[in-house]
């Protein structure tokens, strides 16, 4: 079917005040098209019909003596065709529309028309396009709209869980917890969200300007929120969110560092917020297996996503937690929680590290340089990430423990059933990366030396390990080949006396 809904009646300027609009009788201004309804008729009738279904220009001298002409629309209309020219409106080769024009003043519709007004449908073409796809986008941006609401509704903290937590009396102390050595992992699930909110506070009370910014049921949502948007996998999960928040709190209450207190607060959200919506899985395996997510996010893909997380958790209603800081302030507040959450990609750290040990070995290193501050955060969170490699043996050994007991497979850095492989990667581990991460922190925070001196002993301890490992691999090797050797001769037959094998 095709209709015709706009319409320019060719008035004259004089007999208009605008010439794109006509006042009605009470003075208001209505478009030309306005006073034309929209016509409706079957696409294989009229010229119009004709032009639109072969996609050819007609150019008509005597409308009337053309029986492809619908006179239907000159009695709807009451007007009089005579001369008519009528055009396709074409996109990539098919036909989404038709313009004609008709009763040229003086004469027929020459080709010298034809050519000018083949221009004007091109424009109309492209204009008609550009509006589909204007209506594709909005419509698309709705549907878009109305799908992070119901993914937020199911994703957001439930009123039971926040009244459940609000219940749960905040302490006015919390024993050990700001000791390096401290086991996150004793913790239970129940409690962890009101650790976090105990820990969160006590940054913001730093300064008693930022005590007063953040409101209480807020904080609970977003914390509840966040928990909830972790999902089930090993090691990225809930529990090592809350061991390496807990581990930069350590990192800040210990160390007479140059942080500001926003600094605290981006370094404490972004800890928290660091492996959100975490799939299990690496970045070069979203690359190589061509993930939706390694599509839109090119590098750091990961790390990405979960800054993307946390920033559609703070847009949702209620559990935006900064929505006392200004515009600007807020703006810094995510560029700092994005660099943040950034830094946790490996691949940055080894680009981050000898850049900053440069800085410091020329002992040039400053809290109030932009840069240094910058890559001080970024090897804090990779720091505070690591935060398994140098708490006690016990401590951390029970983190895989801890996950079995979730009904999770640990990875084999965490799974002491994996006893052949674990202690020889936990070598390589700390030696290529957290003993570099802690050495250069203590040498700029010296009270961190608790860290570094962590990662030693277990790298002694897991040194002993793989080396006990390798001495019985060697032994169960040697044994192997003993006893092929003895299956070997059993199988050569005894010689009798002249040389020739015995008869059976």
């Amino acid at each position: 079917e095709l209709y015709a809904r706009i319409f320019d009646i060719g008035r004259e300027e004089h007999d208009m005040l605008d010439s794109s609009a006509i006042s009605d009788i009470d003075g208001e201004k209505r478009s030309a098209s306005d006073e034309c309804p929209c016509i409706r008729f079957p696409m294989d009738k009229g010229i119009a019909g004709y032009v639109a279904t072969t996609g050819k220009t007609l150019n008509i001298l005597d409308a009337y003596s053309d029986s492809r002409f619908n006179r239907d629309i000159d009695q709807k209309t009451g007007y009089k065709t005579k001369t008519l020219l009528c055009m396709p409106i074409m996109i990539q080769g098919s036909v989404i529309g038709v313009v004609q024009m008709i009763n040229k003043k003086n004469g027929h519709f020459t080709k010298s028309d034809e050519e000018s007004f083949e221009t004007f449908a091109v424009y109309c073409g492209l204009a008609l396009h550009h509006a589909s796809l204007y209506d594709r986008i909005r419509r698309s941006e709705q549907k878009c709209k109305v799908s992070l609401e119901v993914l937020s509704y199911h994703a957001s903290c439930t009123d039971e869980e926040y009244e459940r937590m609000r219940a749960c009396p905040l302490p006015d102390n919390i024993p050990n917890l700001e000791r390096f050595e401290y086991s996150p992992w004793d913790v239970s699930n129940e409690l962890k969200p009101t650790y976090v909110l105990y820990m969160f506070l006590d940054l913001a009370n730093l300064d008693p300007l930022y005590a007063n910014r953040f409101d209480m049921e807020c904080l609970m949502r977003f914390i509840l929120t966040v928990r909830k948007n972790y999902r089930n996998v090993p090691y990225h999960n809930w529990s090592h969110a809350f061991s390496v928040a807990h581990s930069i709190y350590t990192v800040i209450k210990q160390t007479k560092n140059g942080f500001s207190p926003n600094d605290c607060i981006a370094l404490f959200v972004a800890c928290l917020c660091h492996d959100l919506d975490h799939r299990g899985k690496t970045n070069a395996f979203m690359v190589k297996s061509a993930s939706a997510l390694a599509s839109i996010y090119s590098t750091s893909t990961m790390e990405r996503h979960h800054f993307n997380q946390t920033v559609t958790i703070l847009q949702s209603e209620n559990l935006n937690i900064f929505k006392h800081y200004s515009s600007k302030e807020y703006r810094q507040m995510l560029d700092e929680i994005r660099h943040c959450i950034l830094a946790t990609d490996l691949a940055l750290f080894f680009d981050n590290r000898p850049k900053l040990e440069r800085i410091v070995d020329t002992t040039d290193f400053t809290w109030r340089n932009r840069e240094h501050l910058q890559r001080m955060m970024a090897l804090s969170m990779t720091a505070a990430d690591l935060s398994s490699a140098f708490k006690q043996w016990d401590v951390q050994r029970s983190n895989g423990d801890e996950e079995k007991r979730q009904g999770l497979q640990p990875q084999s850095l965490m799974d002491r059933s994996l006893a052949h492989e674990l202690p020889k990667n936990q070598v390589n581990f700390i030696k290529s990366i957290c003993l570099p991460c802690y050495s250069l922190m203590a040498r700029i925070l010296p009270e961190t030396t608790p860290m570094l001196n962590g990662a030693k002993s277990n790298l002694q301890r897991w040194q002993e390990l793989a080396d006990e490992a390798l001495q019985k691999t060697q032994t169960n090797r040697i044994a192997t080949t003993s006893t092929d050797d003895m299956s070997k001769s059993s199988l050569i037959s005894p010689a009798n006396k002249n040389g020739q094998p015995a008869s059976s």
